[in-house]
């Protein structure tokens, strides 16, 4: 009789146990993935879409994806697409969406239930206790613990997304420096090879007795650094060329990149930006997540107020059986700490420095975010003015030069040095406009993040060789 009301007891208890397993797991369900919702981000602050490999299957579609983006001439769009797409660290920074998936989803689950079995032995009686306790505490708090994983959720979608559109970015800039790179050196091959044919012709002419040793030492020296520039030329495309290919992951087996021939003409006029600092702070995903990141520290703080006395609440339920007179007994137990000595006043004091903290770097995130868009800003502009600059003025100014040159050459008023000489005075201007070009679109890159997220601001390239040459100049 006794083992069969042990038994009657075992299955009602497993019965309470297992009931409650089942409320805790149908308590929450897992949330939508994330990557739909950092892509439709991408897609409108970007126009970059990701996806994730999960799978053998889904690594194959963008592999697929990739390939046909690589069998068309590469564009700036282009390569940051490929570089979201099939960059190793990218799907790397993608993984943490799937942590934060997990995250969420625990924080929802009810928390499981604890079950005590005791037999103690002593005296007359040898009872079996059963206690079955469960924590109030954490079960109160769920939905506040809830909410605030909810909102380090979020955080985590912007964070990866401001990793994205910055990759991108990045994919941009490196192709802008790629394709100016390999421009500047198809040029400098061509004045590399005027200045071999004015070497060579020097030197005829000297041992013809029709040229003295300065004449051709000076031709000399201009194919010397026509080939010295050249070669430098040379280096810069193939480094270019490589960190152009680390930005887009691409690998070995697949293909080499097939660039364009020069850069993109300047846009005819710049677009109106409207209030680039306004439009900046309400998009930009630093700034957000940093307010979103003092908003969940002000709900955690009302979490610590809320729970200081009841972290260590418990329920239990319990039910003795014992040998002797008494065959069974159900009761409760409850146990509740006591403020006698900790009133939480450490713990409120500390979320509170912890909030005022957040509340001063979202406030420098802002600060530093106006300042990096109005930067950016100036620098679009300005960057557009020199490179207009050069290409309605200077530039056309030294082709009218060369043309007037040619005819003089042709009527023979001239001879062919002084038209190499004349080359010699276009190089600087040809590729000052190349660099103006380049530093444009490299602006655009800048400012077009800086709306969205952090940017890595660079100088113009010739603000940067004036102030090294003033520095040579002091010295």
């Amino acid at each position: 009789m006794a083992s069969t009301d042990r038994l009657r007891r075992a299955v009602r208890l497993g019965i309470a146990i297992a009931a409650l397993a089942l409320v805790a797991g149908c308590a929450s369900t897992p949330p939508e993935p994330t990557v739909s919702r950092v892509d439709a981000m991408t897609r409108a602050l970007g126009g970059v879409s990701v996806a994730a490999a999960a799978d053998e299957r889904s690594a194959r579609a963008i592999d697929e994806r990739v390939a046909a983006l690589l069998t068309e001439p590469l564009t700036a769009d282009r390569a940051a697409q490929i570089a979201v797409l099939n960059q190793r660290g990218m799907q790397a920074t993608l993984a943490t969406l799937g942590i934060a998936d997990a995250d969420l989803l625990e924080a929802g689950r009810l928390p499981n239930p604890g079950l005590t079995i005791s037999r103690p032995r002593g005296g007359e009686a040898i009872g079996v206790e059963h206690s079955l306790h469960y924590s109030l505490a954490r079960l109160i708090v769920l939905p506040l613990v809830k909410g605030a994983e909810e909102a380090r959720f979020e955080q985590v979608q912007r964070a990866v997304a401001a990793e994205v559109l910055s990759r991108a970015s990045e994919a941009r800039k490196a192709f802008y420096r790629a394709v100016a790179a390999r421009e500047s050196e198809r040029y400098l091959a061509r004045v590399r090879d005027a200045a071999q044919a004015g070497a060579e012709l020097a030197r005829r002419m000297a041992e013809a007795g029709n040229f003295n040793r300065l004449q051709q030492a000076r031709e000399q020296a201009f194919y010397a650094e026509a080939t010295l520039a050249l070669a430098r030329a040379q280096q810069l495309t193939i480094a270019t060329h490589e960190r152009l290919r680390r930005a887009l992951g691409i690998r070995p087996e697949q293909g080499a990149l097939r660039l364009p021939e020069r850069l993109p003409d300047l846009p005819a006029t710049l677009p109106e930006r409207g209030d680039v600092e306004r439009i900046a702070l309400g998009q930009r995903l630093d700034v957000l997540s940093a307010r979103f990141g003092a908003e969940r520290m002000a709900r955690s703080l009302g979490l610590t107020r809320r729970t200081r006395f009841i972290n260590l609440l418990d329920l239990g339920v319990l039910r003795n059986a014992s040998e002797s007179i008494s065959p069974s007994n159900l009761g409760y137990e409850l146990t509740i700490e006591l403020p006698l000595f900790d009133w939480g006043e450490s713990r409120i004091a500390r979320a509170e420095a912890y909030y005022m903290q957040a509340v001063h770097r979202a406030s420098e995130v802002a600060i530093n975010a106006r300042s990096e868009v109005r930067e950016a800003y100036a620098l679009w502009q300005s960057s557009y003015a020199i490179a207009q600059h050069y290409r309605d003025e200077r530039v056309p100014l030294a082709k009218r030069i060369s043309e007037e040159n040619l005819l003089r050459y042709n009527g023979m008023f001239i001879g062919v040095f002084e038209l190499l000489a004349d080359m010699r005075a276009q190089i600087e201007t040809v590729n000052a406009a190349l660099a103006a070009q380049r530093d444009f679109w490299l602006a655009e890159a800048d400012l077009d993040l800086a709306m969205v997220g952090r940017p890595t601001l660079d100088l113009p390239s010739a603000v940067v060789d004036g102030a090294a040459s003033s520095g040579e100049r002091g010295h």
